[in-house]
């Protein structure tokens, strides 16, 4: 047994939190870097010398030699650029460790290869990390030492958002400022400000290292492009919650003993439904912490993988045929002093300010369902989204029975006089005691569904960040909060205009609500007749990102200018073109590579053995031919597939970038790539496994 880790000591103990911040700075200086936290006052350089100075020092403590700003640029993952304390040497020969105010809050690395779909052109390289106060900064122990991570945000010379994390905190500012009017209107004069709130549940699988490295799919594009069902996949439904196998379970441990020491809340660990795949869940932090510890826990979970001769895969769908990986983004609204505004009460019927929410919300789905969808849209989504294990890729609200029952109440006679009981749960047996029973059950397969008292949007990708998602959610909402208060800020009789407004917004916005089987076809052809918007693709999402009404939205709260809109849809096409290129590439290579050259040698060995039997007298070789017939004919196949693939590869290669070349990949490249796939599929099947020249899936998922 190893040494007994007692949480409440190791928790924070690399993050330069409140308290570390509390002993160490003086009271002035802590107070004024507090107002700048709580309030967003501007924090001075005399104050910012005094924090990065004590922040150094600490850091250094910790072992840290080196500090980074870390921002988010538009690539999908986290960057870095490692600067030491050190200064210029002195005349003895020695060097100081010194840490200023301005490296603190400013830093400047290259712009010039990051994505900024045309917003700088290539020759022009100057970008500016911001410091971010309101997400602590941290110490990182890896390979490369102690490292002091300073979250930031990221922006071009001419001040638009290269990053993620800008237009997210300026879409906190914009629902703050909104949902502070609105709770004003209800008497509440004490709260300061309103903070979306985000629990991120990360999905992941895990394989054996080895194995992993002998697969060219995984290694270029994190899923495998090619790969035949094993006799067992996830049918027992054995797997999901099931006991923790000790290799996982040992490795479980250290992801959390990292994420605990970083102040990520990591609380629920657990076998999810496919082999090899896990979950891991943190407790609610307010939205750009939740980003970034969701950031920092999948950094984490690859990186202690590989201390365990392991690989830890996020793509969102990493094996054909069985589950693949979300991420469930459970978001709230609280205030500062601890209400939460999607808190029901017993009686929700009565409860007018949650009413006036809750419906506001649904007309921000509803008339906004479109850029909800592309939020989550991504090249390994694609792939996840509307079949059986995840959200259809249509945008539909789940209330459950109770707030349902409420609203139906509303709409058709303009006034809730009841709410829905739980009850008790009676289990039937004497030694179990009788549970209080919710009065509303879960829908598993809605993608935004309420759950108590917040919205899980369970359509985001396992290894995307949550910053999109909660980009668009805090600011079509702030806008639907904004309209509503508009309304009932010139009322004369406020009472009767939140009621009219409530009723009014139940009744136009009711077909969003959906609270059946979200996987079945009769939802598909409901939610067509209903007029949402069903976009199968990231393609056909991108888009929405620069319609009028989007634009509009966006600019009116200062969260994206119009050119930041139009870079990020150039961005999003040029990177599924490239995604899916590369894969094609891959699948062209191991074709090519491995998987003809094997297939030959096994029909040859076939022939061979055929011809030395019946060399050797009367004996039947039926089956040998018949199995050489089926293999050689499928070898035909594969050549003929992969001829055509290479050809539109390289058509594809050829076009210019942008929205044409991303629709000829997703028209043109997919199909083909599917079409190369299914007769490999099948001679996995029927080749000699010795001279297969990849493990299977059974081999990757089923021996971790």
């Amino acid at each position: 047994m190893g040494d007994l880790i007692k949480v409440s000591e190791i928790f924070g103990q690399d993050v330069f939190n409140d308290s570390v911040m509390q002993e160490r700075l003086p009271k002035k200086v802590y107070r004024e870097l507090k107002k700048t936290i709580e309030e967003g006052k501007e924090l001075t350089l005399e104050i910012a010398d005094v924090v990065a100075h004590e922040m150094k020092e600490w850091a250094i403590e910790k072992g840290a030699t080196h500090y980074s700003h870390w921002f988010q640029p538009l690539t999908g993952v986290t960057a870095e650029k490692h600067d030491s304390f050190i200064t210029a040497p002195l005349e003895s020969g020695k060097v100081l460790m010194s840490f200023s105010g301005k490296e603190l809050i400013k830093g400047e690395p290259d712009a010039s290869s990051y994505p900024s779909g045309g917003l700088r052109a290539t020759f022009e390289a100057r970008g500016y990390t911001a410091w971010d106060c309101t997400s602590p900064a941290f110490v990182r122990h890896d390979a490369a030492g102690a490292i002091l991570c300073i979250p930031t945000a990221f922006c071009s010379y001419t001040g638009e958002a290269l990053d993620q994390k800008t237009p997210l905190l300026r879409s906190m500012e914009a629902i703050n400022r909104q949902a502070l009017r609105l709770v004003r209107l209800f008497g509440n004069t004490t709260s300061k400000k309103v903070i979306p709130s985000v629990g991120p549940e990360q999905e992941y699988f895990l394989v054996d290292e080895e194995k992993f490295l002998q697969r060219k799919d995984l290694i270029y594009t994190g899923r495998t492009l090619f790969g035949a069902m094993p006799p067992k996949g996830q049918e027992l439904d054995d797997h999901y919650f099931g006991t923790i196998r000790q290799r996982i379970a040992s490795y479980m441990k250290d992801v959390n003993e990292e994420l605990w020491k970083l102040g990520v809340t990591a609380k629920t660990q657990h076998n999810e439904v496919a082999p090899a795949q896990h979950e891991i869940a943190s407790i609610y932090d307010q939205a750009n912490i939740a980003v970034d510890h969701n950031h920092i826990v999948m950094q984490t979970l690859k990186r202690v993988a590989c201390q365990h001769g392991m690989k830890c895969l996020l793509h969102e769908k990493p094996f054909a045929g069985v589950n693949g990986s979300g991420k469930h983004n459970n978001w709230s609204i609280i205030t500062d002093d601890g209400i939460n505004l999607l808190e029901p009460g017993k009686t929700p019927h009565e409860n007018i300010q949650f009413l006036l929410v809750l419906t506001c919300i649904l007309k921000a789905v509803d008339i906004h369902a479109d850029l909800l969808r592309e939020s989550a849209a991504d090249v390994g989504n694609d792939h996840r989204l509307g079949a059986n294990e995840a959200p259809p890729a249509i945008i539909s609200v789940f209330l459950g029975e109770q707030l349902e029952d409420v609203l139906e109440q509303l709409i058709s006679t303009g006034t809730a006089t009841h709410s829905l009981k739980g009850g008790k749960l009676q289990t039937g047996v004497k030694t179990l005691p009788d549970l209080a029973k919710d009065a509303t059950d879960r829908n598993r397969t809605s993608p935004f569904a309420f759950t108590g008292n917040k919205f899980e949007f369970r359509m985001v990708g396992s290894r995307d960040s949550i910053a999109s998602p909660n980009i668009v959610l805090n600011t079509i909402i702030a806008e639907a909060f904004k309209e509503a208060c508009d309304v009932l800020e010139k009322a004369e009789d406020f009472n009767m205009a939140v009621h009219d407004l409530i009723k009014e917004y139940a009744i136009e916005h009711q077909r969003i609500v959906f609270n059946g089987n979200g996987y079945s076809e009769e939802w598909v052809k409901e939610a067509e007749r209903r007029g949402l918007p069903h976009q199968r693709s990231m393609v056909e999402t991108i888009p929405s990102l620069v319609t009028p009404k989007a634009i509009k939205l966006f600019e009116s709260f200062g969260v994206y200018t119009k050119a930041e809109l139009e870079s990020r849809a150039e961005i999003m096409y040029e990177h599924y073109a490239k995604a899916i290129n590369i894969e094609a590439r891959v699948m062209i290579d191991i074709a090519s590579k491995q998987i003809i050259p094997a297939v030959i040698k096994y029909v040859t060995k076939l022939a061979n053995s055929i011809n030395i039997i019946k060399s050797a007298g009367d004996v039947d070789v039926t089956v040998q031919r018949e199995l050489l017939e089926e293999c050689s004919g499928l070898l035909v196949d594969t050549k003929n597939n992969l001829h055509v693939l290479m050809e539109l590869a390289d058509q594809g290669s050829a076009m210019e970038e942008g929205k044409e070349q991303a629709e000829f990949y997703y028209y043109k490249i997919m199909p083909a790539m599917d079409a190369l796939r299914t007769p490999v599929d099948k001679l996995e099947m029927l080749v000699d496994k010795e001279m297969w020249p990849m493990p299977s899936y059974g081999d990757l998922i089923f021996e971790v």
